[in-house]
């Protein structure tokens, strides 16, 4: 903790120099800056006061012993050592507690989200499970009060999705689904199996941040775009018009459609956001290769070897493998009851960070 509490003193003394610009009139008329310290002084403000609870803890302990020591009158001395077992608990408390706070903040947490599901191995299966999986996701950020809005989408005949892209928005998506990235395994028996048996598909998850404001600036010779009809809920407006949008950006290859606005204009400003964001995502990786193997890595092959997770038919379980989490309500999860799954991989990350916080 001796690092830590060295990097908590300047945190309180930048805190404490931030309280009184924040009351200098100077400051309060520029309103930029003083927008940014309210920022700054808002994401210090939890830990602070932690740390402040924290050395009254150890004031008190130090007080209670020193008591103890000097003092005879045992009704004193009973009621120190009752104090004193208080704060080396509210001690031992709140040094957890400053652990926590003290993380690493993931600087893309607050963002929001475009995931791309596919069905991997397993031929109509695949597509069918990633179908389920986006309903899946559809439910839990109905829970969670975010909007979801498609972005693109490759169907198969029998109702499934060789490829659907969609944007979530709202408060904390990234922080809570950038754990999805992967190959979800599912075991099932399909419908069209006449003995019963039993069948193994994939469908792979990958999720990226979206970057709101992104200094990229992109040729418009760079990009192919193509309009089309759209199809799908819309009505006949949607589908008597060439209201639909694909962007391609010809150096990286990267493909963006757009449907779900009313019109051809409003699908444009949506896919060039969306292009920018993720040729700027691209442009992030140091090297074409470095991007390659960041989306072998989040998405996975396809094999049906690898997963993050297993959702099991027959026996109702979901089973996170990272973590070695098993819960019996797959039919609850598959309806958006992903909470628990979630919250645990993020307890998990914390414990990982910290143990490597504590190795430093």
């Amino acid at each position: 903790m001796d690092k830590i509490f060295e990097q908590l003193q300047g945190l309180v003394d930048r805190y404490d120099e931030i309280q009184e610009l924040m009351s200098d009139p100077e400051v309060i008329n520029d309103t930029k800056r003083y927008m940014a310290l309210t920022k700054e002084e808002a994401d210090m403000r939890e830990v602070v006061a932690k740390f402040r609870e924290y050395k009254n803890a150890e004031q008190s302990i130090n007080d209670n012993e020193e008591l103890i020591a000097e003092n005879e009158d045992d009704e004193l001395v009973e009621m120190a050592k009752a104090e004193l077992t208080e704060a080396k608990e509210n001690k031992e408390r709140l040094e957890d507690e400053i652990k926590l706070l003290m993380l690493p903040k993931d600087p893309n947490d607050d963002k929001n989200i475009i995931m791309e599901i596919r069905g991997a191995a397993g031929g109509d299966e695949a597509s069918l499970f990633a179908a389920d999986l986006l309903r899946m996701y559809e439910k839990y950020a109905e829970r969670e009060h975010w909007n979801v809005e498609l972005i693109d989408e490759v169907t198969t005949e029998v109702g499934g999705y060789k490829q659907v892209a969609i944007m979530i928005t709202g408060q904390n998506v990234y922080s809570k689904l950038k754990f999805e990235n992967g190959a979800h395994r599912v075991q099932r028996v399909p419908s069209t199996e006449s003995q019963g048996r039993v069948h193994t598909s994939t469908a792979t998850v990958a999720v990226m941040p979206e970057y709101d404001e992104v200094n990229i600036e992109i040729d418009p010779k760079d990009i192919r775009t193509d309009v089309y009809r759209a199809s799908g809920a819309g009505g006949q407006h949607i589908n008597k018009t060439s209201s639909a949008v694909r962007m391609t950006h010809l150096p990286t290859g990267i493909v963006v459609a757009m449907q779900d606005q009313r019109s051809q204009q409003q699908n444009r400003e949506k896919a060039m956001q969306i292009l920018r964001s993720r040729v700027y995502d691209y442009y992030e990786s140091e090297n074409q290769s470095e991007y390659d193997a960041n989306r072998k890595s989040a998405v996975g092959t396809g094999d049906r070897s690898e997963r993050i997770r297993t959702y099991n038919y027959p026996q109702n379980r979901v089973t996170d493998h990272r973590i070695g989490l098993s819960l019996n309500k797959l039919d609850r999860i598959m309806n958006g009851d992903l909470g628990e799954v979630i919250d645990a991989l993020i307890v998990y990350s914390q414990a990982e960070q910290l143990e490597q916080l504590q190795d430093d």
